[in-house]
Formats: C-alpha cells, structure tokens, sequence
C-alpha cells in the first residue's frame, strides 16, 4: 500500500467494523494455537501459557494493540515491507514489541521461532505467495498454525485494490493449494462477510465514484453499527463449527506438522 492508505489505516482501524470483525476471528483461532479435537483437526481451545505470534504484514499495529491486550502472556513480532508502516506500528505497539522492516517472502527470523503466524491480507499484495507460504512454514515451530486472510473472488476486482496494491484475489481451492503446497496439515478454510457481501459488491460495482480510494475510511456510526449487525451471525455460526460458502474474504487456517496424527480439514 502507499503512505497515504497506511495513514488512513491508522487512524480507523481501532473502530471500523471490519477490523474489529477480522481480529476476533484471528483471535479465536490464536486460542486454539496449541490443542486439537479428538479428531486431530484444529479446533481444541489451549491450555494457558505464554505464545510466541508473527504479524506478517502487521500494518500499523492494530491487531498487535488489540489482541497483546487480550493475551497478556503472549509475546508479538510483526514485519511490514513499508518504512512508514514500521514506524506507526512501533508508535502504536511501545517498545517491547519487536517490529521489523522486512518482506514476507524474506522472514528476518530464525526456523521454529514462533507458536503461530498470521497474515492479513497480505500474501495478495505479492507476486511470490507460495514463498511467503514456505516462509511461514519455516519460521513456525512443529505444530504452530498459520492463519491467513486474502480478499475472495478476481472479479471483485475494484478501486479498492488498485489502492491497496493488490496483486490477487484467491478462491477457497487456491488458498487451500497453497497451504498444501508448502507442507501444512489439518488444513481449514471458509469465506467471511457473507452477509454484508451484498452491499461490499454494490458499493464496489454500482455505487463507485471517482473520487473512491480504498474503503478504509471513516463511516457514519449508524453505518459501521449496520455492519457490526451483519457480521454477529457470522460469528456465531463459525464458533458453532460451521463455514461460508460465499463472502468478500477467505480465512484459512493450516498447522505445521509435528509427527502427531492429523486429520485434513
């Protein structure tokens, strides 16, 4: 993204809908980074204890602020491509997170390094996805999770990606050949934002303008608490072990193997 969209970022990403939608759902994952079902498929809640947790493409910092607040035993690094990024996000976070100016496809970070890794939409503003993959593999320690998230569908194509740099929008099977691909197990997937899909595809298709730029952007409040509405279904059907079949996001969820038993998801 360019300076300005990292700008934007900073200043709503503590309150938009989307982000605070987008960090329960990673968190719900990161609770579950060190236990599995009887089955062997990711889902067991863990044990308490201190984490190690990779923001690949943490941005300026948000999911580290909001997540860090609500697991205070876990320890959080996070890499950004962009200087200005780098600087918000250690402004943000205080001195005893570890940020670092770094590409996801070149991890700074030694094999084994971190109990889980998560990615935000980002492995799309990359022509290497499948090395960013390998590179999560590498750095996470044997039965770590990677969690990522990428804007679903091509021809969702809009402003909104030409402003945020985007280099492509993944189906579910693209996502899931990835993970598989750089060796991780127990694979799960699903679309997100089903429901306020609708009005994301008319906004993005009918209602655009040409003053659009990304839609990182402050909303009224009647419109953000519209959308809040929309997506408390969603939540409660994924904590319920259901999937979405459509929606503007794909979240998806792999382990690395640690010589236990695992089960495809």
């Amino acid at each position: 993204m360019n300076n300005e969209e990292y700008l934007k970022l900073a200043e709503v990403e503590d309150r938009m809908w989307y982000f605070r939608s987008l960090h329960a759902h990673i968190a719900r994952q990161l609770a579950r980074v060190d236990a599995r079902d009887a089955s062997g498929a990711v889902g067991a809640r863990q044990p308490q204890g201190e984490k190690r947790v990779l923001d690949a493409g943490c941005g300026t910092g948000g999911m580290i602020v909001r997540l860090a607040g609500q697991q205070p035993g876990w320890t959080w690094s996070g890499i950004d491509f962009m200087p200005i990024a780098c600087e918000l996000a250690r402004q943000r976070c205080g001195k005893g997170t570890d940020i670092r100016e770094a590409s996801v496809t070149a991890l700074p970070f030694a094999d084994a390094s971190f109990d889980a890794v998560v990615s935000a939409d980002v492995i799309c503003q990359v022509d290497a996805a499948d090395v960013a993959m390998q590179e999560f593999f590498r750095v996470l320690k044997p039965g770590g999770v990677v969690v990522i998230t990428v804007p679903a569908y091509m021809w969702m194509w809009s402003y909104h990606d030409d402003s945020c740099q985007t280099k492509h929008r993944y189906t579910r099977p693209e996502v899931e050949t990835l993970m598989r691909e750089a060796g991780l197990v127990d694979r799960w997937s699903t679309h997100l934002n089903a429901l306020p899909f609708p009005l994301l595809w008319a906004k993005r298709k009918l209602w655009r303008s040409a003053k659009d730029t990304s839609d990182m952007k402050d909303y009224p409040a009647v419109v953000d608490a519209m959308f809040r509405l929309l997506v408390a279904p969603e939540h409660a059907w994924l904590r319920a072990g259901g999937r979405w079949a459509w929606g503007s996001s794909v979240f998806a969820v792999g382990r690395k193997p640690d010589g236990k038993l695992s089960v495809e998801g």
